[in-house]
């Protein structure tokens, strides 16, 4: 894969205007975006295919979580969009994955579906808090177990777990990592992070990347510069 590809920006912004500006002045440089819960809950779909028409591939990440038959038909009705990539939380549980997979299949370009494991803000303390029992390393890994086992393409992991879920759950399970900071830019309010570079030689397919490219002065230029490091 070229090394650029592996690059998803994260367009967290209400503002449709600046949310196309920054896809226009990515294009070609990343692999694609990814517009979340905030941009769909101001902009609903119609924000989400003003994105698409840039001709960029998008992972919808919306972490789907309800019973199974609300999630197929999110799932349905998300494929209207052409997302490349979707996602839905592992804690759900196996029904609802094996929903979401097979509502999946109903398309004729089928997009990657993905479970989230343990949010990268969450530590083992956090985890204990609200009763799991374990520690984070061993909670990715028993849900992503339970992901592949029910049928989806991948998940959305921190990178530090990115080596053990490769060892366990093969070559061609998609590991989507967010939490990526180059060494150059501020950690934020994540808590499990890693640099790109690290992320890839870990096992990571995809990097969801945010502030250190949307906040530079100049975000085109960050993003070569992570692609040129992960070129090295």
């Amino acid at each position: 894969m070229k090394p650029s590809n592996r690059i998803f920006v994260a367009l967290d912004t209400t503002d449709l205007d600046h949310a196309l500006a920054l896809g226009r002045d990515l294009a070609g440089l990343v692999g694609g975006v990814k517009v979340g819960k905030e941009v769909f809950t101001a902009l609903g779909p119609d924000g989400v295919r003003a994105v698409t028409e840039l001709g960029m591939p998008v992972f919808l990440d919306l972490k789907f979580h309800d019973i199974p038959a609300t999630v197929a038909g999110a799932v349905r009705a998300a494929l209207a969009l052409n997302p490349y990539m979707l996602n839905v939380h592992a804690s759900g549980g196996a029904a609802m994955m094996q929903a979401a997979a097979a509502a999946s299949g109903e398309a004729a370009d089928k997009p990657l579906v993905l479970a989230v494991t343990v949010l990268t803000s969450l530590s083992d303390d956090d985890l204990a808090s609200v009763g799991v029992g374990g520690d984070t390393a061993s909670q990715v890994l028993r849900l992503a177990q339970l992901a592949q086992l029910s049928g989806l393409d991948g998940v959305v992991c921190s990178a530090r777990e990115a080596e053990a879920l490769r060892a366990a759950l093969g070559p061609d399970f998609k590991l989507v990592v967010p939490g990526i900071r180059p060494d150059w830019a501020a950690s934020d309010d994540q808590k499990r992070i890693t640099t790109p570079s690290q992320a890839v030689a870990l096992g990571a397919d995809y990097l969801v990347i945010g502030r250190p490219i949307t906040g530079a002065d100049n975000p085109a230029a960050a993003a070569k510069r992570i692609a040129d490091e992960l070129s090295r």
